[in-house]
């Protein structure tokens, strides 16, 4: 029985147990990381120490995203005109929403790496 993937599965990773699903992870996995970690041998011998490691830099770059926007309007006031300010709230919670998504789908990939599979619904 094919494997499936469940909703906020990254669209470039097959599902798991697919052929070359964990070389794709990989890929994806480093995309979500800072550009020198694709210089670290390690993370591609070794994926689930790459998705810990994942997980918990889109989570902290979540959680900087959220205190951006909370600290914006007082931090940037006077040196920003007003739609400015307008636009870069908007820039920050459209980042925020695809770190939302990102930190979801790494947790997944871990949790795949982990050996948990996924059930379609019926």
């Amino acid at each position: 029985m094919p494997q499936t993937a469940p909703p906020g599965w990254p669209a470039t990773v097959p599902p798991p147990d697919s052929p070359g699903w964990q070389r794709a992870a990989v890929e994806w996995l480093l995309d979500q990381c800072p550009a020198d970690y694709r210089g670290y041998a390690g993370w591609r011998r070794h994926p689930i120490a790459l998705a810990w490691v994942a997980t918990r830099h889109v989570d902290a770059q979540l959680q900087a995203m959220r205190q951006a926007y909370r600290d914006c309007r007082a931090e940037l006031y006077e040196q920003l005109p007003p739609r400015a300010m307008t636009e870069v709230l908007a820039n920050l919670e459209a980042e925020g929403l695809r770190l939302r998504a990102a930190a979801r789908s790494a947790a997944m990939i871990h949790e795949a790496l982990e050996g948990k599979r996924y059930a379609p619904r019926l």
